[in-house]
């Protein structure tokens, strides 16, 4: 067995860790880092996007880096019962340009993409074959698995990126195109204005079942750009099943997935919205963390993970009961109520629950008046535990 050594030793080359090798570049250069990722490209098939408002200026510059497509104008929602145009920034960044900037950003040395784990611990990583990349310290970021110990639902989804057949007349980002046919969930349609000729459609739900049917999913897409007239060519398109968390047991859930020694970031460290499924904030402020306690230990690492992974548990407690009401109390054809009555609240609220930075005013306004779902459904649903997010077999391939 071959044997190379580093100081950090990153598993998994999506978002998280991608985004740790990039705050380590930038704040503690003199480390030896690898970054090791089983597909051939850094972040897979993927685009992230975010609200200006949810980064602090520190997590602005580290991304300042990567090839980033911009609204500085604002975005629109679209509901039955509400249209509306709110003027917070909005930024989104595809795999293909997170690959290359990290290329930019990383030394050649750094980067093991095509190269998959066979195990790793807390003193490194061995790879399929053999060879095994020593490290002070190590930390998995290698996708959400499944387990009994969370609960919830999933957001599922499949995008398209065309180049239109001349000017599409889209001017702004539409979060969410709800005003369209639910088909038993929560379904909206996500536009990006790429350029005034390329266009990023996505078909979306809130389901209570990971299932994908991408040709039934591809359709209604076609349908969709039919009935406004958008015509074009495929450029790329991606799927993807995130989860929806709900409820559980956070201690039981680091229990389950532990390797002493070892920290763990991003999904597989519990850092997401639990409502949202955005990752784009808390992956930033997870990286920054570690760049600045980089000289810990690998146990005093993975201690300082799992110890913010429970302050965000508590302070993400709220999101959850949400998410509670929006699967368990809510119709399925009728969830757009619950978004439609959110986005007619004032703009600052909804930064900052974008953010995960409700305060205790905002949750009081989020929650008062009339409930969008009869209210002994409501408490129904806060009384239930919820659906654990273990199956079907194939789920971990899912997430990975």
């Amino acid at each position: 067995m071959t044997e190379r050594r580093c100081d950090i030793a990153i598993a998994g080359g999506g978002l998280a860790g991608g985004l740790i090798a990039a705050a380590l570049a930038a704040h503690r250069p003199q480390l030896a880092v690898r970054l090791v990722e089983a597909g051939e490209a850094l972040g897979g098939n993927h685009r992230w996007s975010w609200f200006a408002s949810d980064l602090s200026a520190e997590g602005t510059t580290l991304l300042q880096p990567f090839r980033k497509t911009e609204w500085d104008d604002g975005y629109n929602v679209a509901f039955p019962g509400l249209k509306r145009h709110l003027s917070t920034p909005y930024r989104s960044l595809a795999s293909v340009d997170f690959d290359a900037g990290l290329r930019g950003l990383l030394g050649t040395d750094t980067i093991r993409t095509g190269a998959r784990i066979a195990s790793l611990d807390a003193t490194g990583i061995v790879l399929e074959g053999g060879e095994r990349i020593g490290a002070r310290a190590v930390i998995d970021c290698r996708g959400l698995p499944p387990s009994p110990n969370l609960s919830g639902g999933w957001q599922v989804f499949l995008g398209r990126h065309l180049r239109t057949d001349g000017l599409h007349g889209v001017d702004h980002p539409v979060i969410m195109e709800a005003s369209v046919k639910q088909h038993g969930a929560y379904r909206f349609v996500y536009l990006l204005p790429l350029s005034r000729t390329e266009l990023f459609i996505e078909d979306t739900y809130y389901a209570d079942s990971p299932a994908l049917d991408e040709v039934e999913l591809s359709r209604r897409i076609d349908s969709f750009c039919e009935f406004h007239g958008i015509r074009g060519e495929t450029v790329s398109s991606e799927t993807g099943v995130l989860p929806v968390i709900t409820g559980g047991n956070l201690a039981a859930f680091q229990a389950e997935h532990r390797i002493e020694g070892v920290g763990r970031a991003g999904a597989r460290g519990g850092f997401m919205h639990p409502l949202t499924s955005y990752t784009v904030p808390f992956a930033v402020e997870t990286a920054l963390a570690i760049a600045h306690h980089a000289d810990l230990p690998g146990e005093r690492l993975a201690a300082m993970l799992e110890a913010r992974a429970r302050d965000h548990w508590r302070a993400t407690r709220f999101y959850r009961l949400l998410g509670r009401m929006l699967f368990d109390a809510a119709e399925p054809e009728q969830r757009w109520r619950i978004f439609q009555r959110f986005y007619g609240l004032p703009e600052s609220l909804i930064e900052r629950f974008y953010a995960g930075r409700s305060t205790a005013l905002d949750r009081a306004r989020i929650l008062c008046g009339k409930p969008p779902v009869p209210m002994g459904r409501a408490i129904s649903a806060l009384l239930r535990q919820g659906t654990p997010m273990a199956e079907p077999a194939d789920l971990e391939r899912r997430a990975a």
